[in-house]
């Protein structure tokens, strides 16, 4: 049988040999042919399903053009839409006496294929009646363009239980940078994709030598769920396992991490405010020496407001003041002489200043008006209650406090999810831009991957605020800084559009049926936008600028806890946190212990 041959109904296309430079390596089943009554372009065509076969969406396929004077070319594509229907039906209810055997009819099925992948890139379309093989093996990999990937890191399993890959070209910034999930809260499993992500990354050898020093910095935003990745999961199963052996990994936790979580409120010793976990967590919070000399003050203001608002003129203006005349004193700040020991008197201390008519103009400037210094006041006084317990001058200064992920270990966890919204803005703003700064002084390597949910809420389209501009400096600066973001959010079409156009990589899961309509998604075929209605935990859709259409994949469960309920043995590398490995008996006040204490248990 030749490709030329036309095909009749009930017959059943077999395997065929090899088909020559670029096709199919060896045997290959065949479950089609190239549809005459439909266009066929280079680009996309439509195959009848032979009798006895069947297409699945997302299954990989391959045929073959003869030309006259050349080598022939291999056409590989993915099934992007599947219908049925019978042929000799006239009337919808032609159906019924279809099905008593009354009225000849015959079922054929036929599939829409998307090309991927030209070989030679000569552009023809495949021929009517050529036959259309399921692709396998080496087949697979070139029409997934996965034999051009010279590192490959598994995502997981496509449709047909073989691994996926992502080009770590366009990941660790050697071609481009940035990964955007977008999906539901809950059911989407955006935020275990993106551990999983970084698992791979760090596992999959992929990074060579980098992927010793890579680090990653991850905020933790809803519940306790993300402080327990370096502890197994005691619900890993033998199937799971295997699923990771498919994949080139071994199912284990992550092997090194460190905990960060803000101090408890009211608690004059700076204790951790988690619940679940007890060992390997430290506190993180600034000094009032701190917050003043790095002009964080900016950062207060971290949600976007209007760019027609004045008071952000005030914000830099008390920022400079602070910066210029606040000077440490017994663990608080002395500004013209006035002792200030806690952010509350701080903020009273500026209020104040800017009440007297005398001194407000040298701390907001001689040009801005009364209205507006009351609005930055109204603001700054709201922020007491929620900046309180991170911003301290109660707690000892040499104790180690300051998020750092350089000194810290491979991942990096922040806690936010018991902190107020604001709270949470200030966090992630003042961390960013400190690493951030810290990258540009240090250079590319090693690689930072900073994972951030609620994307749309820290860099939302419209406005702007501090927090903003970093995530923008990060989106378009950090590819050549080796800062790689991998940001999720529920909606895409919230987030500003530059950070979501700068990202390589774009990820959706389960959508809500109005986002699924926004152009942002335009990068899915419309089977996809409809499936990613429906999709289930676990199922992700990943475009990637290697392949003209996005892969659907399933990611095996994590083998690291999610929760305290699944968390086995304590690793004993997690007994010690950064402040006891400093000095174990640090209390606030004491004089320190001596460089041969340890850990008294």
């Amino acid at each position: 049988m030749t490709d030329q041959e036309i095909y009749s109904p009930g017959e059943i296309v077999g395997p065929v040999e090899g088909v020559g430079p670029g096709g199919i390596d060896g045997p290959g089943e065949g479950v089609g042919r190239v549809l005459g009554t439909a266009d066929a372009t280079p680009l996309q065509f439509w195959t009848a399903v032979a009798p006895g076969s069947y297409l699945q969406l997302d299954d990989v396929v391959v045929t073959r053009r003869e030309l006259p004077d050349r080598e022939p070319v291999t056409i590989a594509g993915v099934v992007t839409q599947v219908r049925a229907r019978h042929e000799g039906a006239q009337f919808d209810s032609d159906v019924f006496a279809i099905a008593d055997g009354t009225l000849p009819a015959q079922v054929q099925e036929a599939a829409e294929i998307t090309t991927t992948r030209v070989d030679p890139e000569f552009y023809v379309p495949p021929h009517p009646g050529a036959v259309v093989h399921r692709a396998e093996g080496d087949a697979r990999a070139r029409a997934l363009h996965f034999d051009r990937m010279e590192r490959r890191v598994p995502m997981g399993t496509g449709r047909d239980g073989v691994p996926v890959y992502l080009n770590a070209d366009f990941l660790d910034g050697t071609r481009g940078a940035h990964v955007s999930i977008s999906g539901i809260s809950g059911v989407a499993t955006k935020t275990s994709f993106a551990t999983f992500l970084l698992y791979s990354v760090f596992r999959s050898g992929q990074l060579g030598g980098d992927a010793v020093n890579a680090k990653a910095l991850i905020f933790n935003v809803k519940g306790e769920d993300l402080l327990f990745l370096d502890h197994p999961n005691v619900r890993l199963d033998d199937a799971t396992r295997a699923a990771y052996a498919r994949l080139g990994l071994v199912a284990d936790a992550f092997p090194d991490v460190r905990v960060y979580a803000p101090p408890r409120v009211g608690d004059s010793s700076g204790t951790p405010d988690v619940h679940n976990r007890l060992t390997g967590v430290d506190s993180f919070y600034w000094t009032l020496t701190e917050f003043c000399e790095k002009r964080l003050l900016p950062y207060v203001f971290a949600d976007a407001d209007d760019e027609r608002q004045q008071y952000t003129m005030v914000v830099h203006s008390v920022a400079a003041h602070l910066a210029r005349y606040a000077q440490p004193a017994d663990g608080g700040v002395s500004i013209d002489g006035v002792r200030l020991g806690t952010y509350a008197d701080l903020v009273d201390h500026i209020v104040e200043q800017l009440s007297d008519d005398e001194t407000r103009s040298d701390w907001a400037g001689s040009a801005v008006g009364l209205g507006t210094v009351n609005a930055f006041a109204r603001r700054l006084i709201g922020s007491k209650k929620d900046l309180s317990r991170l911003i301290r001058g109660d707690l000892a200064t040499r104790r180690p406090h300051s998020i750092n992920t350089a000194e810290s270990a491979q991942v990096t966890v922040v806690d936010l999810h018991n902190l107020p919204d604001r709270a949470q803005r200030f966090v992630v703003g003042v961390t960013l831009k400190t690493e951030f700064d810290n990258k540009e002084k240090q250079g590319a390597k090693p690689l930072l991957f900073v994972v951030l949910d609620e994307l749309n809420k820290y860099a939302p389209r419209e406005g702007s605020s501090p927090i903003k501009e970093v995530l923008l400096d990060i989106a378009e600066r950090g590819r050549s800084l080796g800062v790689i973001l991998i940001g999720a959010q529920q909606t895409a079409s919230e987030v500003e559009r530059r950070i979501v156009t700068n990202s390589a990589i774009r990820v959706v899961g389960r959508l809500d049926p109005a986002e699924a309509s926004r152009p942002e998604y335009g990068f899915l075929p419309p089977a996809q936008r409809q499936r990613a209605l429906l999709a289930k935990p676990g199922t992700m859709f990943v475009n990637q600028p290697d392949i003209p259409v996005p892969l659907c994949l399933e990611f095996p469960f994590p083998a690291w806890a999610t929760r305290v309920s699944e968390a086995g043995a304590t690793p004993s590398q997690t007994l010690r946190s950064i402040t006891q490995s400093a000095d174990p008996f640090a209390v606030v006040g004491s004089g320190g212990g001596s460089a041969d204490d340890d850990i008294p248990f």
